[in-house]
């Protein structure tokens, strides 16, 4: 007897020694926070839910993918992993530990249908909401939790017409004598009755995401009295920036700097979206509207995050407007800055070419 409950207690110790640790399925460090669980959760099953890899494997690699996220995004059962492993993980979900069932969690979270639905089932109107996100969101990436209120159906006493359709019908007046009329003909179905819920979805804000990518969440939408939900689709919507502009995966900004700054030289710092600072320096002249390249410091590019766009920053010079300057100071000026064509006090030449607004123009197009 002892030898057949020792062989029982080595086969669930076996049992457990099998299974793959939930770090390593989801390909995070122990110390991962809640983010980089649910990001590294959504491209790998991404990549091996059914509906998209029809590996041989993948199937069974997703469920992997789901039990391990439903561990480690739970912060309590995640400290019993982390504490007491497997088993002692398996004494606290019997021991009455809240359940989470895997429809819920796809359902709120991540963007794939739930199952096979017939194109004959009818469905409720879909549902397209813009979501207003900040250029930093767009930046560094973001999870955005939202509440949604909607209506949903539950099972009634009784039943109810439904299935209603216009059907000719032939009726005997006498002898030789017809008549034919339209009359309604409907099914006997289950009754329902409708019931306001609040949901609760959660959106994960991608690098790089462009103004107007569509974040669906199918079965989210308005629902059908005789059949399913129709679809949630969040869009993405850019506000607009105090300080960048956004074209593509390049950045776009204005920095103001004094006619001394212009002459001699100027060196600042500029806040970028992450608060890491861009150094701009020039010792030479600076004209007004001279554009400084910055390659690598625009925004990450969706597809390929590590990678980076251009960031142009417009330098615009302020020009005092407080004071008039002396003789002797017009004299220094026109001795620094040799021109044969200005005259200190002697009567107007002819303007030269006028081409301001065609540089500007040229700019901007």
């Amino acid at each position: 007897m002892r030898f057949v409950f020792v062989l029982v207690v080595l086969f669930f110790v076996c049992a457990l020694c099998e299974k793959e640790d939930y770090y390593r399925v989801l390909n995070v460090k122990r110390g991962a926070t809640l983010n980089e669980i649910k990001r590294q959760f959504r491209k790998l099953a991404a990549e091996n839910h059914p509906d998209k890899n029809k590996g041989p494997k993948a199937s069974e690699r997703f469920n992997q993918i789901a039990e391990a996220y439903e561990v480690l995004s739970d912060k309590e059962k995640r400290s019993v992993y982390d504490q007491h492993g497997f088993e002692g993980l398996k004494r606290f979900e019997s021991g009455g530990g809240q359940e989470t069932h895997f429809e819920d969690l796809f359902g709120s979270f991540f963007g794939f249908s739930r199952g096979p639905q017939s194109d004959e089932t009818p469905r409720g109107e879909n549902v397209i909401a813009d979501l207003w996100v900040t250029l930093e969101e767009l930046y560094n990436g973001e999870f955005i939790e939202l509440t949604r209120q909607k209506v949903d159906k539950k099972s009634a006493p009784g039943t109810r017409k439904c299935r209603c359709r216009r059907e000719m019908r032939t009726t005997m007046l006498g002898p030789g004598q017809f008549q034919m009329h339209q009359v309604d003909v409907c099914d006997d179905c289950p009754n329902v009755t409708f019931e306001p819920v609040e949901r609760t979805l959660e959106v994960e804000v991608e690098k790089g995401m462009a103004d107007g990518h569509s974040y669906p969440f199918p079965s989210e939408g308005e629902v059908h009295v005789d059949g399913d939900h129709g679809d949630l689709t969040f869009r993405i919507r850019l506000q607009k920036h105090k300080l960048f502009h956004r074209r593509g995966d390049d950045l776009y900004t204005n920095v103001t700097i004094s006619l001394l700054e212009s002459l001699v030289g100027y060196h600042i710092a500029l806040t970028h979206l992450d608060g890491h600072q861009v150094v701009l320096k020039s010792s030479k002249v600076t004209a007004p509207f001279t554009i400084v390249h910055k390659p690598g410091e625009g925004m990450p590019n969706h597809d390929r995050p590590t990678k980076f766009g251009s960031l142009y920053v417009t330098i615009l010079v302020e020009y005092p407007t407080d004071r008039q300057l002396t003789d002797a100071e017009r004299i220094s000026l026109s001795q620094l800055f040799p021109d044969p064509n200005v005259k200190l006090n002697e009567e107007p030449i002819p303007a030269r070419a006028f081409n301001g607004l065609d540089r500007l123009n040229e700019r901007s197009s």
